[in-house]
């Protein structure tokens, strides 16, 4: 596909995070689910968050895409800090710079693909742009089936429509919660290819929540949390060390039996960026 890079791309932090903590409930029943976290995200990028369950995955992505406020600590995305804004200016935010895809697809089923794909820009009262919604639709294959409804399209079709819907307003950073979660294996692989051209052709930023390491094995980078706190960072992440590394954080995951590294290598490829931290509190 052929795709200019929008304007922002380049080099340098898109997302920022630090000390960032999020509690549920108070007192001795309280639940920790991010402990102090620091996170700095690379633009043009692709970065997955994993770990266990309730490791706080999918709670430190709703902060850092402005869906849930922390506890305490900050986030920014590009210059803005999303403490500083108050609800209307964190909404207009999310809606201009930021785009989703979630394991659901969240279509409208009345409306056609091509009105799910411009909805965002409808609801700002903006036009699409024609050339750049004709290179959106073609880049993730979808020119034939724009008139279609969601019940008339195949789930991997719906994800693409969903992926298609977050490029459209070329936004600072897309964040994906378990986007082939839904998916067959061949239908999961186009999309994380479409999130990996993104990245590559458009130089955007994508940050993924996923449990699966061959969807982490599409990424520049795997971070890994435990008990609500970075305990592991790797750099190109193949699908066998992030099974390993996943099999040391949670002892009921199996370790991998193929492209095992050998016994004295480290766990984690990456550094430890929480080495030597107390155990994480109420979890």
């Amino acid at each position: 596909m052929s795709l200019a890079p929008p304007a922002h791309a380049g080099t340098g932090v898109a997302v920022t995070a630090r000390g960032l903590e999020k509690r549920y409930g108070s007192g001795p029943a309280a639940v920790v689910a991010l402990d102090g976290v620091d996170l700095d995200v690379a633009a043009g990028r692709f970065t997955a968050i994993m770990g266990p369950s309730g490791s706080g995955k999918s709670t430190l992505m709703h902060c850092l895409a402005g869906l849930d406020r922390p506890s305490a600590g900050s986030v920014g995305i590009g210059a803005a800090d999303l403490g500083g804004l108050d609800d209307r200016r964190l909404t207009l935010l999310r809606r201009d710079r930021v785009g989703f895809v979630f394991q659901k697809f969240n279509l409208l089923p009345a409306l056609t693909a091509e009105e799910n794909i411009v909805l965002p820009l409808a609801i700002a009262g903006r036009r699409p742009d024609p050339a750049w919604l004709r290179q959106v639709v073609a880049a993730v294959g979808l020119g034939d089936r724009l008139r279609h409804r969601p019940a008339e399209l195949s789930g991997g079709q719906q994800q693409r429509v969903a992926v298609a819907r977050a490029l459209i307003t070329r936004p600072w950073v897309i964040f994906a919660d378990e986007p082939t979660g839904n998916l067959d294996s061949r239908s999961g692989a186009e999309v994380l290819r479409l999130l990996r051209e993104a990245v590559d052709t458009l130089g955007q930023t994508v940050i993924m929540v996923t449990h699966d390491p061959i969807a982490a094995g599409h990424a520049d980078r795997a971070v890994f949390l435990a008990d609500g706190r970075l305990v592991g960072d790797l750099a190109a992440p193949t699908p066998e060390q992030v099974l390993d590394t996943l099999a040391n954080l949670d002892p009921a995951r199996p370790p991998t039996t193929e492209g095992r590294r050998p016994a004295s290598e480290p766990v984690l490829a990456g550094r430890d960026v929480r080495a030597g931290s107390a155990p994480a509190r109420g979890r």
